[in-house]
């Protein structure tokens, strides 16, 4: 229903009705127009909308665009997305949906803080604002021109200690087949240690822009890697002394929709590496033989 100022009333009863909201709102949002109900705008207070439209005052102080509707100067396509979760409290989005990251930023600016969570990938919820990082993984498939020196010309006093590989994924699939599955790409792997090791390991390829300025001898669990192939990780690893010594994984499973039968799989796996120190192979060794003749001596 559009507002006009065709209605015939008095002075008193017009300016009620400036000053007030009809039950049934018309908005215009970047040329698309939305029919929707003011307790729906305002479901939400703490939102843009819900304190533009709880203003018995404001009414009037809202833009317009000709035909009188309300405007909102916004992406009107993703506005439907919007209005669906003051509704509803829950958003439902198309299969590989591409605008998400938008989406994400119409929700931040009619601050809608939860339907933000919503929308935010779970390895960056705790820090969102380094989500698209500088990945040069395509670029960078070679070999790598690696620091670590062959272990007969480690120095003995080689720090051991655990480094810990972590990476999230993801995957589609239809109840008919597995044949149908749809990969999703991992989207970061993370890493936790002491900081001196994970530098000495992955040094330029270790992003440390979550956790910065830490110093080497502290623990981080906020490191991650600018490459997405575990395979390579491993490698690195392996060439610097470290080995696997334990792994475990948690999957979840959640429907895509509500019209549709197909899953989204989900996991979490981890994968710890420890290394010795050469010092500490050398004197358990000492201590081992010097056993050895004492025996034999008594």
């Amino acid at each position: 229903m559009a507002l006009s100022g065709n209605c015939r009333t008095n002075p008193k009863e017009q300016a009620s009705v400036q000053n007030s909201f009809p039950d049934v709102v018309e908005l215009n949002v970047g040329g698309q127009v939305y029919y929707t109900r003011h307790s729906t705008l305002v479901s939400t207070p703490n939102s843009l909308l819900g304190k533009l439209f709880a203003k018995k005052d404001a009414s009037n102080d809202l833009a317009r665009d000709p035909k009188g509707r309300y405007f909102i100067d916004r992406d009107g396509f993703l506005f439907r997305y919007v209005l669906d979760y003051l509704r509803d409290k829950q958003v439902v989005l198309p299969d590989h949906f591409p605008e998400k990251g938008r989406l994400r930023k119409e929700a931040e600016y009619f601050q809608l803080p939860d339907l933000v969570k919503l929308l935010t990938p779970e390895d960056i919820k705790h820090s969102p604002d380094d989500y698209f990082h500088s990945d040069y993984e395509d670029g960078s498939q070679g070999s790598d021109h690696r620091q670590c020196p062959p272990p007969s010309l480690v120095p003995a006093d080689r720090k051991s200690g655990f480094i810990t590989v972590g990476y999230r994924g993801s995957c589609t699939m239809g109840r008919e087949s597995q044949s149908d599955a749809k990969f999703r790409r991992v989207p970061r792997i993370l890493i936790c240690g002491r900081v001196a090791l994970a530098k000495e390991v992955f040094q330029e390829t270790l992003n440390e822009s979550r956790d910065p300025d830490r110093t080497p001898d502290r623990y981080t669990s906020r490191f991650y890697l600018k490459f997405k192939h575990l395979e390579r990780a491993f490698d690195m690893l392996s060439e610097c002394g470290f080995q696997m010594v334990a792994c475990n994984s948690s999957v979840t499973a959640s429907f895509v929709n509500q019209h549709t039968e197909d899953k989204i799989w989900s996991s979490y796996t981890e994968y710890v590496f420890y290394r010795k120190s050469h010092l500490f192979i050398y004197l358990f060794f000492f201590r081992k033989k010097k056993r050895g003749h004492c025996v034999r001596a008594g």
